[in-house]
């Protein structure tokens, strides 16, 4: 079947794919050919051989041709030729999805299944089984059993992996073969074995005693496969971490006993199901890390590598596991095989003591220019790691990865290398003038304009607040100069930010805004694209006006309301005319923290081609309440609970989870309800709340059917509180009211009128962080400025129960629901005070910020210092806070 090229037919390019030019019209015209008497077995191959390429390369085969196809197809097994015959079965197997009738040639194949060719049975087997739809299995269930136990480990290996296949689609009738796969278990064919003990796993996988029974048996008596190893680790590790059990398990003792198999390969799945089970601790990794260091040793590439790989990702979580075969991963650092090598490196980056950074560099160093880019993206990943684990060789660390970004590389390598100098500035305050300065000469040649919009994003934001701001100007002016339109309306907005934050540097900022450019001789605000002329014409406009709470709003800190939801209530406000003004607080926020940060850095051309945008989570849900005649005239849907409120045990009758959706001025609770009893239909399923504060149930909305395991939904609609509207915490005592009828559980029809009954859920609590909607404040100081000092209000507090500054901030965040801005969540080593930067918005559109300082002596002392746009937000904050 395969031509055979010489050495000048290689070099005049003789070896190029025979198929690249295959048409398909062609192709069946040619497959005629199998009508004719006498059958040429050589051509008549060649033409299937065709036809699966055309298959597997993806082209659409019709119906009617592809059983045109088949039909002539099946004249073929008049000829006795071996090679014809195995591809017939190949072309059956993969047109017996497209083609009709396929079953025609069940007599043929079932002839050859059971016939005196080994050579034919086994794959008989297969194509049999994929044409064989579970009516017609029953048929053929005889002729299964007896191939299951053949002696040709082929036929039995054959019918083995086609039972597997069958399950799927008749999986009770695939169960009574149990026993015959159980024989075939005990072969001495180790793909048999193999293949035997898949199938009774898959068959007992649901049932977790006959699983561990099967893994009992076999293992106590020896297995003679190496891969009937290797899947009894696997399916006995799956069961520990279902199990979550201890590791005095006699399956976890089965595991640690393969470490001693004569076989390498089941020493290694052993090691590897070892390491990745979770909550080991370093002393029950000890075993499988001692068998991998051996394998650090070993002359086969393949198994250096398995080992070195598999103790990187240990080095991850125990690096003190892994510190004891430093000395054999030094070893591999020289290692042929550069892909160990950058392993055994990164290894080492991860165990590796401060002291021995600077010896690493060097050795990195060596052979970078030699490895792919995807090993040098783990070489930087693990650098990233190790500025984290020791910040005060942030210099060293920071000069080697500036002497990557210089080298050749694709755009993963560049923006790992760039994605990890910008946490090292994030980190350590002292790296940030040096780490701008380097980014600030990559964008000089940076041919990613991805990269190139993200740095001058991070320069605009964290260039003037530096002790010589102004040294970034012609970097980020160059861009202006010499970039094209994306980088541009980067470069801009970055020269506005530093107008924005720096009085002495404005004047200078404003005439780069209108200043001619030497490349085209035209400004920025008569700039070509449309893009930049507009983000320099509005920059220079409230640039121009000199107001600290302008620039804070349209420059610094910029919108933060979802973009797409922006654009939906607009275009739906020009749909329907109206007098009263566009109002900016009924477009939902931004649910993500950097949406801002990833608006300036996305290039702006795909802003140009216009894409249906998804509608976001709260979108799907402002949708759905709007349908509901109750929910009309509530106002815009402020906020929806992140995560669902479980109000049930997921194991009992009725399964119950809560999202609370809250508006201006009410809020909706949403009962997801699920009945697991498959002999009860519950009607009208309602949630009667009883609430602790002043808030008052307003109407329940109910679930009309609640039929065996379909999900419904009711809602109850409450007002919030009035007369004290600083009291937003809230407990409520749920209880769920239905209308019981007994039903048949094969129909599902009731059979009685039924009667009321009612079910006990738990608790549900309502908390500031419902009222409060998170929003990332690149610029805190000046959203603080832009907010002003009219509604500051400022109380002091004791946490009598926190001993930690981490503790603490934790705790503040989660309860007030606000976004930690400037990474102020993060609490510096061995500090006693702290100060945590708040920022929100509070139902209805006010933005909220607190700047909390805190203090620990014995426990931590709190001050809190919140504003807002109005008084209320900040009385609630404080009096929830106290």
């Amino acid at each position: 079947m395969l031509k055979k090229f010489d050495k000048k037919d290689e070099e005049s390019g003789g070896g190029s794919n025979p198929f690249q030019h295959l048409e398909k019209s062609a192709v069946l015209q040619e497959a005629r050919v199998f009508n004719e008497t006498p059958i040429n077995p050589r051509k008549c191959a060649h033409i299937l051989t065709k036809i699966l390429y055309l298959i597997n390369q993806g082209e659409h085969l019709g119906t009617t041709e592809a059983t045109e196809a088949f039909f002539a197809m099946t004249k073929l097994f008049q000829s006795n030729d071996p090679t014809l015959r195995r591809m017939c079965y190949l072309t059956i197997k993969e047109m017996s999805c497209i083609a009709e009738d396929v079953i025609i040639v069940t007599s043929s194949l079932t002839k050859d299944m059971t016939g005196k060719e080994d050579s034919y049975r086994g794959p008989a087997v297969r194509a049999l089984c994929q044409i064989t739809d579970s009516t017609m299995l029953q048929a053929i269930e005889r002729y299964m059993k007896q191939a299951i136990v053949d002696k040709v480990p082929s036929v039995s290996s054959s019918a083995l992996v086609s039972s597997l296949h069958l399950l799927k689609c008749s999986f009770d009738v695939v169960k009574r073969w149990v026993n015959e796969a159980q024989e075939a278990a005990s072969s001495d064919n180790i793909m048999v074995q193999y293949h035997a003990l898949g199938l009774l796993y898959h068959v007992r996988k649901n049932d977790r005693l006959a699983v561990s029974k099967m893994i009992s048996k076999f293992t106590r008596h020896g297995l003679k496969s190496p891969f009937a190893y290797c899947m009894m680790i696997r399916v006995a590790s799956r069961q520990l971490e279902e199990e979550d059990g201890s590791r005095d398990s006699p399956l976890f003792d089965f595991i640690e006993s393969c470490l001693r198999n004569k076989h390498e390969m089941v020493v290694y799945e052993a090691a590897s199901a070892i390491v990745n089970l979770p909550g080991c601790s370093a002393k029950e990794l000890a075993p499988a890390v001692s068998v991998l260091q051996l394998f650090c040793s070993s002359p086969k590439a393949a198994l250096r590598y398995a080992a070195v790989r598999t103790l990187n990702k240990v080095a991850m979580k125990h690096p003190s596991a892994v510190t004891a075969c430093n000395l054999d991963l030094e070893n591999l650092v020289t290692d042929s095989n550069r892909s160990i090598a950058t392993l055994a490196i990164t290894t080492l980056l991860k165990t590796g003591s401060e002291g021995s950074i600077d010896r690493l560099m060097k050795q990195i160093s060596s052979f970078m220019s030699e490895i792919s880019d995807e090993f040098k993206v783990v070489v930087v990943q693990a650098i990233s790691a190790l500025c984290q684990k020791y910040p005060r060789k942030h210099a060293v660390l920071m000069s080697f990865l500036f002497s990557m970004l210089r080298e050749e590389g694709g755009f993963e390598y560049k923006r790992a290398i760039v994605d990890c100098i910008i946490s090292i500035i994030e980190e350590n305050s002292e790296s940030k003038e040096t780490g701008l300065s380097h980014l600030c000469e990559f964008i000089e040649d940076c041919e990613f304009t991805v990269l190139a919009t993200r740095i001058l994003h991070l320069l605009g934001q964290e260039g003037p607040k530096t002790n010589n701001p102004s040294k970034y100007i012609r970097f980020i002016y160059n861009r202006v100069v010499l970039e094209h339109e994306e980088v541009r309306a980067g470069a801009v907005s970055a020269l506005a930010k530093f107008g924005a934050q720096n009085e002495e540097m404005l004047p200078s900022i404003l005439v780069l805004l209108k200043r001619r450019t030497l490349c085209s001789g035209h400004r920025c605000v008569m700039d070509d694209d449309n893009e930049v002329r507009d983000r320099a014409t509005f920059y220079l406009s409230v640039l121009e006006q000199k107001q600290k709470a302008l620039n804070a709003g349209y420059i610094l800190n910029g919108l933060t309301v979802s973009i797409p939801g922006l654009e939906r209530a607009l275009q739906q406000y020009t749909l329907e005319p109206s007098e009263k003004p566009f109002d900016l607080k009924s477009v939902p926020l931004a649910t993500t923290p950097m949406a801002e940060q990833r608006t300036e850095s996305t290039p702006i051309t795909a802003a140009k081609q216009p894409e249906k945008v998804a509608a976001t989570r709260q979108e799907i849900f402002q949708e759905q309440l709007a349908a509901v005649p109750e929910f009309q005239g509530l106002g815009p849907l402020f906020k929806s609970s992140p995560e669902p409120v479980a109000l049930t045990e997921s194991e009992t009758e009725y399964v119950i989870r809560c999202t609370k959706h809250t508006f201006p001025e009410h809020m909706v609770f949403q009962f997801d309800c699920t009945n697991t009893l498959n002999d009860q239909t519950l009607e009208n399923v309602t949630v009667q709340m009883e609430p602790t504060e002043a808030y008052e149930v307003l109407c329940y909305v109910p679930a009309r059917s609640l039929p065996y395991n379909q999900p419904g939904t009711c809602y109850t609609l409450v007002a919030l509180p009035k007369e004290d509207p600083t009291a937003v915490g809230c407990t409520f005592s749920c209880m769920m009211k239905f209308t019981v009828k007994d039903c048949d559980p094969t129909t599902g029809e009731t059979d009685d009128e039924g009667y009321e009954d009612e079910y006990v859920l738990e608790d549900l609590e309502v908390t500031i962080a419902d009222h409060i909607q998170k929003v990332m404040k690149l610029n805190f100081e000046a959203a603080w400025d832009e907010v002003g000092d009219e509604f500051e209000k400022e109380e002091t507090f004791t946490l009598s129960t926190i001993k930690t500054l981490e503790e603490a901030v934790g705790n503040i965040v989660k309860f007030l629901g606000m976004h930690p801005c400037e990474r102020s969540d993060r609490v510096p080593d061995n500090k006693n005070t702290h100060t945590l930067l708040l920022a929100g918005v509070f139902r209805g559109g006010h933005d909220i910020l607190v700047r909390s300082r805190l203090l620990l002596l014995d426990t931590v002392t709190m001050q809190v210092t919140a504003r807002s746009s109005e008084e209320l937000p900040v009385d609630i904050v404080l009096a929830s806070v106290g």
